[in-house]
């Protein structure tokens, strides 16, 4: 007992969260939540007073406090208050609503067919908000909150099928689909083809530099994509490490008008600093709606691009960083980046390898022109470090 007064959302988003710390000016917030794994796997977001994530500093004094200093709780009489607030998703529609970014007026008049897969979770109860806002015509599927998924909770290809086939069916104008919290999106095109959550943060940055000159982040696992489109807007592209609170902090340093991460996540400064899934579907519709184009055409502007994942099974006793080390020399060459793992960049794409924090492995991610170029640098790349364990 600490004396804290406490407002409980009851069931909401990550980002409606955050935005609750702002609009109430809390001194933090607390969500908890599974992300987009399976419910064993519940455990707690922490926000700072600005409805950020905790960076390290915070995280590792937070950690100390607990495990090392002594609590003094407060007596009876001084116990904190606990109220509610039963409206936080409609307050955080209203807020991207009133955005002056956005053509309100112009998505309403374009009646859009959209179909929904909010995983069982609660975008089912953020996303008709909004789209009922901008007088969307939606169909719900998958939309029961009882938190079991249907399916796996990724927002991935393999994992839509079903969305996929109800919008060609359908005809509807876009599919939707969001991770359980809401703070990864991804669209699937008027074909029923998903487009990649890769280009979610590419399709909501191209509608903010058509409007704002500026730079872009993303980490660097992410696309090229926004680099490319960055670059053809007269921008300036920076990559941050993995993980939202390196993008946010990237962002800040160079003073990016949009940024994100190629899991779906866009972060827009005139809202908030944090993966908003609600946020990128008004921009998507906006976009869509300006270009008087569908969403497949769209896409086919952009840079295309194929992202492979992969791994390298460690022995538990291997120096990783060492490993690192000695890859990164043989590459010389190339243009590398040792700001979280390693990152080598060539003229047709990238590989980067990241350490696990959990497992005796690193991770391999690799980006080329198509799948079997990525396929090939991610398998040369693995090969080599094989040779030097």
């Amino acid at each position: 007992m600490s004396g804290l007064d406490v407002v409980d959302l009851d069931l909401s988003t990550t980002p409606t969260v955050e935005m609750m710390v702002i609009l109430e000016k809390a001194q933090g917030g607390i969500i908890i939540s599974a992300s987009h794994n399976p419910m064993n796997w519940n455990a707690l977001k922490l926000l700072n007073d600005k409805g950020e994530f905790l960076d390290k500093e915070d995280g590792d004094y937070l950690i100390r406090a607990i495990t090392e200093e002594d609590f003094s709780f407060v007596s009876y009489l001084e116990q904190g208050s606990i109220s509610s607030i039963k409206n936080a998703m409609e307050r955080h529609v209203e807020s991207i609503l009133s955005l002056d970014v956005l053509d309100i007026n112009l998505i309403k008049s374009q009646k859009f067919k959209v179909i929904v897969d909010p995983v069982n979770s609660t975008g089912a109860l953020a996303l008709p908000l909004l789209l009922e806002a901008l007088d969307c015509q939606y169909q719900m599927i998958n939309e029961e909150i009882d938190g079991v998924f249907n399916h796996n909770a990724e927002p991935k290809p393999e994992h839509l099928t079903e969305l996929c086939e109800i919008v060609k069916r359908e005809n509807a104008d876009i599919g939707i689909a969001v991770d359980p919290d809401v703070d990864r999106l991804a669209f699937v095109d008027e074909k029923g083809e998903f487009i990649g959550e890769e280009y979610t943060i590419v399709l909501a940055a191209d509608f903010i530099l058509s409007k704002q000159s500026g730079n872009t982040v993303s980490n660097l696992s992410s696309s090229r994509a926004l680099r490319d489109l960055t670059h053809s807007h007269g921008g300036t592209y920076k990559a941050s490490a993995v993980g939202e609170v390196n993008v946010v902090k990237e962002m800040k340093n160079t003073n990016a008008v949009i940024g994100g991460e190629g899991n779906g996540g866009v972060i827009y400064p005139g809202l908030h600093y944090g993966r908003d899934g609600l946020l990128g579907v008004a921009f998507a519709l906006n976009h869509i709606a300006e270009k008087k184009q569908p969403l497949s055409v769209i896409k086919s502007s952009y840079s295309n691009y194929t992202i492979v994942k992969d791994k390298i099974n460690l022995p538990p006793e291997l120096d990783v960083d060492n490993l690192i080390k000695l890859l990164e020399s043989q590459y010389s060459e190339e243009e590398t980046n040792t700001l979280d793992g390693l990152k080598i960049d060539f003229e047709d794409g990238w590989v980067h390898l990241r350490k696990s924090n959990t497992e005796p492995i690193i991770r391999v991610y690799a980006e080329s022109i198509n799948k079997s170029r990525a396929e090939e640098l991610a398998k040369r790349i693995k090969n080599n470090a094989l040779c030097l364990i």
